[in-house]
């Protein structure tokens, strides 16, 4: 094995995904591992530990595997050194564009959710402080 490839445990404990989640997202074709070891067993690069950041990042955020799979299609396309006409990187750039929108106003939907949390943990602390003892 080259020193460039890593087997699927350095992956999860790199990306913090478990082994199952890994191997669910290479079951729908989201990450594909770049090579497979004399004995079968997967092997990544780190383009691959990249991809499943980029997976990771979009989960918590409610991204669908779809859309997931459609922004890594972008940019596998953007970053492949293929030449594209400038119409086609353009419509490219702008699904990128989409889906950074998207991520910023998830991100503050989260935001105003964990803002909602913070003041009913607040409230309810408050409560414990003021109930007398019996």
């Amino acid at each position: 094995m080259s020193s460039e490839h890593m087997q699927i445990g350095e992956v999860a404990v790199r990306t913090e995904l478990s082994l199952r989640t890994i191997r669910h997202y290479e079951d729908t074709g989201l990450v594909i591992p770049s090579a497979r070891s004399q004995g079968g067993f997967r092997l990544y690069t780190e383009a691959d530990v990249a991809r499943l950041m980029v997976i990771r990042r979009m989960k918590p955020l409610g991204f669908t595997l779809d859309e997931m799979r459609a922004l890594l299609d972008t940019t596998d396309r953007l970053d492949s050194g293929e030449e594209l006409l400038p119409v086609d990187r353009e419509e490219l750039l702008e699904c990128v564009r989409g889906f950074e929108q998207a991520a910023q106003q998830r991100v503050a939907d989260l935001r105003t959710q964990l803002a909602r949390a913070e003041e009913f943990a607040t409230t309810l602390a408050e409560r414990l402080t003021k109930t007398p003892a019996s």
